[in-house]
This record gives structure tokens, sequence and C-alpha cells, in this order.
């Protein structure tokens, strides 16, 4: 669950960014972030350890009395689940685009379309059962796996940077700050923790081995796909590039699988991660820190109203946005909260220090390097991010006081 949460389209979306950014270094790119994964990871499974409740961020803060702080948090947490899916619905509709041919209107029509698929099937109630998600997890392995083996085997390192500038070691790192999105789902499993069987043992095994197993295939299909269609065809088909590959290796049966793959892929992903937003939402809404009107149930005991309107959502930004400016929002949002929930497990002494500490230090880092990277070279999303934290961190008091203020009044 926690590999498939992972992988769920992250690979699919975002190995064409960070090819772009990084050059032959971004396998690079995707092991250090992989580090500040593993050093999150850790950190959550400690808390949730130390706490003896799952939930993650926003719980742990409120455990510390820190309320205010974890309603704003929350706020940006959502938000980057949010974006993430709109990658995922955005990815979505690029693949089955490319293999259908109907025009640039298609992907974003696809793109929508998945949304409120899923958003009709999360307010029947109809989730995936464990088995379907194991099925769907080992999949999208043999086929990433099975790719990225045949590219490694024609073994070419100049396509690693062809059509590429030289970069270094500099522009990996702000490569894995800007894909670090791809590593977002392991987290997911911790809201789940009175659910799991002895979670203080089983918790911790599951989500560091995850991770693990995710860098080596992230770092494997990167080399592999690169070495397949070369560094500039990652980049002038970063939407499509494993189908491109796909197509390369085994002619339109392998496209087809790819695509087959991508879909699932993005779709097992966009279901998990709008049922398990919504419900962070409803709780959140519980606590008094999201508008009341979020807290509510249908008859089928779904959060309808937090579904509807986080799905809808990212169907808007799926359909309006770029590629690039949605997986390193996304990043930007993951980056920021996980750098916070390291810094509380180091504060809480919840597992080795060195460990929880580094968590906090790069994270906050790679944070500082991707908002300057925006600067540089998206301001507009750097505007709307910064508008949405302002709003998390100032404006949310307001705003819930004036939304429970109308709730008395009618």
């Amino acid at each position: 669950m926690a590999v498939g949460g992972m992988i769920g389209g992250g690979i699919f979306s975002t190995l064409g960014v960070v090819v772009g950014i990084a050059g032959a270094w971004a396998w690079f790119s995707f092991a250090a972030a992989g580090l500040i994964a593993l050093a999150a990871g850790y950190s959550y499974v400690k808390l949730a350890a130390h706490y003896d409740e799952g939930g993650g961020a926003f719980t742990f803060l409120r455990e510390i009395n820190a309320e205010g702080f974890a309603g704003s948090l929350s706020w940006v947490l959502i938000v980057g689940y949010v974006l993430t899916n709109a990658v995922y619905a955005f990815t979505f509709g690029q693949y089955l685009g490319h293999v259908v041919g109907l025009g640039p209107w298609f992907p974003r029509v696809a793109g929508i379309a998945i949304v409120a698929l899923f958003i009709g099937l999360n307010l029947r109630g109809v989730g995936e059962a464990g088995g379907v998600e194991v099925f769907l997890v080992w999949f999208k392995l043999v086929v990433l796996v099975g790719l990225a083996g045949w590219g490694l085997s024609q073994w070419d390192l100049p396509m690693l940077s062809r059509g590429t500038p030289d970069t270094g070691i500099c522009a990996s790192l702000l490569g894995a700050a800007s894909v670090f999105m791809a590593y977002e789902g392991f987290q997911l499993l911790t809201y789940d923790y009175k659910d799991i069987d002895t979670p203080q043992k089983t918790l911790p095994r599951a989500v560091l081995s995850a991770i693990v197993v995710v860098i080596v295939v992230y770092v494997v299909v990167a080399l592999g796909t690169a070495m397949l269609i070369g560094a500039d065809q990652v980049v002038q088909h970063m939407e499509v590039a494993l189908a491109i590959a796909g197509r390369k290796a085994f002619g339109t049966v392998g496209l087809v699988v790819v695509t087959i793959a991508a879909a699932f892929s993005t779709g097992s992903a966009i279901n998990a991660t709008l049922f398990a937003t919504a419900r962070l939402a409803y709780r959140v809404a519980e606590d008094g820190e999201l508008p009341a009107a979020l807290d509510h149930k249908n008859t089928a005991g779904i959060p309808d109203r937090a579904v509807i309107g986080l799905g809808m959502a990212a169907a808007v930004l799926a359909a309006v946005g770029t590629l690039t400016t949605l997986v390193e929002a996304a990043s930007l949002a993951f980056l920021f909260t996980f750098a916070v929930v390291c810094g509380l497990a180091f504060l809480q002494r919840a597992g080795v220090r060195v460990v929880t500490g580094f968590g906090a230090l790069a994270g906050a880092t790679a944070s500082v390097a991707l908002i300057v990277r925006l600067i540089r070279t998206d301001p507009l999303a750097l505007v709307f991010l910064g508008l949405l934290v302002l709003i998390a961190l100032f404006g949310r008091p307001v705003l819930l006081r004036y939304v429970k203020t109308e709730k008395r009044h009618s």
C-alpha cells in the first residue's frame, strides 16, 4: 500500500520535469529526494509510536497543544493533496490522449472526467480492496522495472545528457526539490495507524522499506528511460515520456502496456488521495479548523462535501495548469510539511535526532531552493501559493470566525 501510494502516478508525472532540470543527473535527484523522504518517513513513524496515534502532521501538532499552527499546516497539506491529484489527473489525460490522438482538448477533458468518476465512486463508498491495490502495485512495478531493464541493457551513457545542458550536482539537488511530490504517498499509511496490527512494529517496516524500494525503482527508471530514448526526447515529451520509451522498446504493444499502467497508476492514486484527503478535511473541520460546512457526511457515511469540493478543485487545476507548475507547487507543499514533521520529531526526541534533524534541515533548505526557482521560472505560481499560505497562516482565523457566525445566524 505504501509503495502504491508513492509510485501511483509519481514517476509517470515527474520524470520529464526532473530530466529537464538535472539532465544526466536526474537519477541522483530521485536518490537525493528519497533520502529526505526516508528521514520524513522515519519521523512520521517515530511520532506515531511516540504518541501511539496516527493521523499525520495535524494530529502530531495537536498533541503539543499547537492547535493554531496545526490548523494552518493542515490547510497547506490539503492544498498539496489537491495539487497532487491535479498532477495525476493531468498525467492520466496526457497518456490517454497520446494513444487516442483526438487533439489537444482531449487530455484536459479526460483529466476532468477521471476526477469526476472517482468523486462519484467515493460518494457511493466504493473503494479499492486491498487485493486490487496489491495487484495494481505489482503490475506497475513489473512494467516499470521491465522497461527500465530493457533500457539499461542498451547501456549508452551519452544518452543521459543528449540534448540537455551540462548540469552538475547543484542542478540535481534542485531537481530533487522540484519532484519531491513523487514520494509523498507513504504518509497516508499513518492515517490508518489504529487499523494496523502491531503498528509500532509493522508501520516502520512498511514505510521505510517501501521508500527504499521506490528509490531504487525511480533511479533505474530514470537511467533506463533516458538510455532508451535519450534525455532530449524525455524532455520534449515530458508529459508522456514513458509511453515514448515503451513504444521504442516494444512497439505498439509497449505503448499500450505503458499507457495502461499509467492509467491504472494515476487513477488508483486519484482515488486513494481523494479518499484520504476528504477524511482529513472532515476531521480538521470537526476540530473547527476548516469551515463547518465540510463537517458533513452522506447516508453512506462519506464526507460528501469534502469529496466534491476537493475533487472539483483538482479538476480545475488539471484543466488549466501545466505539468511543471503543478509538480513543483505540490512538491513545495509537501517539503514544507515534512520539514515541520521532522522538526517536531527532533524537538520531541522521537527517534534518532541525527536523522530527524537532517530531515528538518534538508526539507527546509529544499523548500527555500524551490521557492527561489519558482521566483525565477514561474512567479505567478509562487504568488498563488504565497496567497494560499498567507490565508492559511493569517486569514484562517478570520475566515473561520466569519463562517461560524454566518452559520449561527442562518
